[in-house]
């Protein structure tokens, strides 16, 4: 019996993320494609990718690195350079005679060797960095996101990188609605292919942390000495975490750039990385749930809900005070403030959906009772 019980929460899980999947697509179809719900939404699917992967460093393995937006970069070019059309590349490269790379991969493939691209850059920054710890770890790790971001806009590796220029003509989500003989768009799918993209990466970083892998990096983050004292190989598995997260990331950089259309190294700033952090700490440090939640709403605070603070509002002949550009931040900045102060473990803390809905499922048996 508690076995069937304990399976319960998962299965009604299961039925709400394929409800939601199904959601998606009927309001695609319904919708008005020029609607802020679909910017919203694919910005958060991709930030919710990027947030899961940062969650398995900080949250799962106890390493602080703030470098997700370096590996993002690397991913994002990775998939640019690969996937732009052989026909536009020499305007895409006008002052680089046409670039270097003169092929094409297929999409899935593109996506691949972004996150493997940016998991070999980890590798080789994470054999000196990873013996640090806490800030010092965190700040070399910043320090790495910033110099790849300057090294992809030098002109020395404009032939493969297009230097300070951007990249363009790639294929983007809008690229995956079916159409017609005309062009006329029959069935959208924009909006559902990052969600599918994301929904699986984070299923494979979910069956990750619940492996025993998974068990090895939680026992090192409570506690390095007991957990290297069990066997468990501290270097090895500091330095697989991270290239994995990075990975992620890394595919999470490719899905930024199908979102934005365009790449430029000079939008990868320390700023998102920030973002993504907040991201992972209003959710819930050690929750996978906390940061797709999250991500979203951030998404759809910064993006959507508050955008009317940054416009001049008029009741009658009154013009309200203080909404003017910039503004919208300044609000969005304090609601942030008061979220960290009264929820200092995140809207989840380290709980997942499943344990909500027994816990919940558990409070109804005794209320029957």
């Amino acid at each position: 019996m508690n076995q069937k019980k304990s399976k319960v929460p998962m299965i009604v899980t299961l039925f709400l993320i394929a409800a939601i999947y199904i959601a998606v697509f009927i309001a695609e179809q319904t919708l008005p494609s020029t609607s802020m719900l679909f910017t919203v939404l694919k910005k958060g699917a991709v930030y919710a990718l990027v947030a899961v992967s940062m969650n398995l460093l900080n949250g799962f393995t106890g390493i602080f690195s703030l470098g997700q937006a370096g590996f993002m970069l690397v991913g994002a070019y990775v998939y640019g350079i690969f996937t732009i059309p052989v026909a536009q590349r020499a305007a895409v490269y006008q002052y680089f005679d046409g670039g270097i790379v003169q092929f094409t991969v297929p999409l899935v493939v593109a996506m691949i060797l972004s996150g493997l691209a940016a998991a070999f850059f980890a590798f080789l920054i994470g054999l000196p960095v990873l013996r640090l710890k806490s800030d010092y770890l965190a700040i070399a790790t910043l320090g790495f996101a910033e110099i790849i971001r300057a090294i992809f806009q030098w002109n020395g590796l404009g032939p493969v990188t297009n230097g300070s220029n951007m990249l363009r003509g790639f294929p983007n989500f809008n690229d995956f609605n079916i159409t017609d003989g005309n062009g006329n768009v029959t069935v959208y799918l924009s909006t559902l292919i990052p969600f599918i993209i994301a929904g699986v990466c984070i299923l494979l970083i979910v069956l990750l942390i619940n492996s025993s892998y998974g068990r090895a990096l939680k026992a090192i983050r409570d506690d390095e000495v007991a957990a290297e004292a069990m066997g468990i190989n501290l270097a090895h598995h500091k330095r697989l975490a991270f290239c994995i997260s990075s990975f992620f990331a890394g595919v999470g950089g490719a899905m930024l750039a199908m979102y934005q259309t365009t790449v430029q190294a000079k939008s990868f700033t320390s700023a998102m990385t920030y973002e993504i952090l907040l991201i992972v700490v209003i959710g819930g440090i050690g929750s996978v749930t906390g940061s797709v939640f999250s991500s979203f709403l951030f998404v759809a605070c910064s993006e959507w809900w508050l955008r009317f603070l940054d416009e001049k509002q008029l009741i009658g002949d009154f013009e309200v005070p203080l909404l003017r550009t910039g503004f919208r931040m300044v609000v969005f900045s304090v609601i942030i403030m008061i979220v960290v102060l009264f929820f200092r473990r995140g809207i989840m803390g380290d709980k997942e959906l499943p344990d909500l809905l027994s816990r919940r499922a558990a409070k109804k048996g005794r209320a029957v009772k």
